[in-house]
């Protein structure tokens, strides 16, 4: 459905109220004392954790949703062991309602989404002056903000402390899951894909988009020791070979909520991200860029769907190829949202392991339109976000094998 903002909803014959900025005795006080100027004044520093970019001052939460009584959360939650492989052989666990407890009950609460929104507002605010910041030190068309919500599942690591036995006499909580080691497995099943292809679209109201099927090719630049680069590659009408598309610099994330949806069968990530395209390499860094990308081979017998021939995986003493990923992607959408459904091989030259993942994602770029404005209608925001949620809740975080 078209989504009307609050401000465009009246009766007939009302006039329409324009929006107008908070007041200043409603803006919060610790966003009151900052001075969203200096973040474009001095350089920022990112940093990598877990090998992922992650801005200067990024947002990172996680917490558990959906209970009505945060002191009954020990008695009805457990972490379960889940079937997951890991790189580093740990056992994933996840966290569960106990059984007998299900959606409608009274111990899930009955609107979630607006506890979520009102959770992540201010954080999404702040995170996107720092975007703001970092558009006007470059060129703002060259920097990409994006607001998705990606589903999955929340892993969490631990020992054989953590283990259910020790639960007994050491009751979970939340302060034990915070100092946890988590991370978000977005690999969905089947049946969730085609619950989403066949009956959420049109719930969602959607219409078919695209389908796109494209190759990423990761380098490594060792003039760049702080970047990958990332080369998006579209596929000859021959289907002989790949093509350079477009080349990116890695993805930076500026804000990521992780929460632990109770009474569901997936969780949910709302991430804020930018990516910059490049276009200030010199004339010899294109060419040997195109170089790496012309040598490759179509295979659809390797992970990651391609191969160099011996020693053609590097252009001189700049780049190496450090990845590959062979996706196609299906996207449905209207004015405020746009959900993407992928079929993902990726392979990592330097570990030697490669996945194949089916994933799913909702970009919010209507909210995106909102907070690139100078002057930012607040309560619209916030409404637009809890609407999104609400589709969240209702039509995306079941795996359909219910329904």
């Amino acid at each position: 459905m078209a989504y009307i903002p609050p401000h465009r909803r009246h009766t007939e014959g009302s006039p329409s109220p324009k929006p107008t900025p908070a007041p200043e005795s409603l803006i919060p006080a610790f966003r009151k004392n900052l001075n969203f100027k200096s973040f474009g004044e001095h350089k920022r520093k990112e940093k990598y954790l877990g090998g992922i970019l992650y801005a200067h001052g990024a947002v990172m939460k996680w917490f558990p949703v959906g209970l009505t009584d945060d002191s009954q959360f020990s008695s009805l939650v457990s972490l379960e062991p889940v079937s997951v492989e890991r790189k580093s052989g740990e056992k994933p666990l996840s966290l569960v309602l106990m059984r007998g407890c299900s959606e409608g009950t009274n111990e899930l609460m009955d609107e979630p989404w607006l506890l979520v929104a009102k959770s992540v507002m201010e954080d999404l605010l702040l995170s996107f002056q720092h975007v703001k910041g970092a558009m006007e030190e470059s060129n703002m068309d060259e920097l990409k903000p994006t607001l998705v919500a990606r589903f999955g599942r929340i892993l969490f690591y631990g020992n054989s402390a953590n283990s259910q036995e020790s639960l007994k006499s050491n009751p979970l909580g939340e302060t034990m899951l915070r100092q946890m080691k988590k991370s978000f497995y977005t690999n969905v099943p089947l049946s969730y894909m085609e619950y989403i292809r066949n009956v959420a679209v049109e719930k969602l109201d959607l219409e078919y988009v695209e389908e796109k099927e494209l190759y990423y090719v990761k380098l490594l630049d060792n003039l760049r020791s702080d970047s990958t680069v990332s080369c998006k590659c579209t596929v000859t009408k021959d289907h002989q070979k790949i093509q350079l598309y477009k080349i990116e610099v890695n993805q930076v994330r500026n804000m990521v909520a992780d929460m632990s949806c109770l009474g569901k069968s997936l969780d949910l990530r709302l991430m804020l991200h930018t990516k910059k395209i490049i276009t200030t390499l010199s004339d010899e860094e294109i060419n040997g860029v195109k170089n790496l990308i012309g040598s490759a081979v179509l295979d659809s017998e390797v992970k990651g769907g391609l191969r160099w021939p011996f020693g053609e995986d590097s252009s001189g003493s700049q780049y190496a190829v450090i990845g590959v990923w062979h996706t196609t992607a299906k996207s449905y959408g209207n004015s405020s949202i746009r959900f993407k459904l992928r079929h993902a091989d990726r392979f990592d030259f330097r570990s030697s392991t490669g996945e194949v993942a089916q994933e799913a994602s909702l970009k919010m770029p209507g909210i995106v339109s909102q907070l690139r404005k100078q002057v930012i209608d607040e309560s619209l925001v916030l409404k637009m976000l809890e609407d999104n949620l609400r589709l969240i809740w209702d039509h995306c975080l079941s795996d359909g094998s219910s329904s």
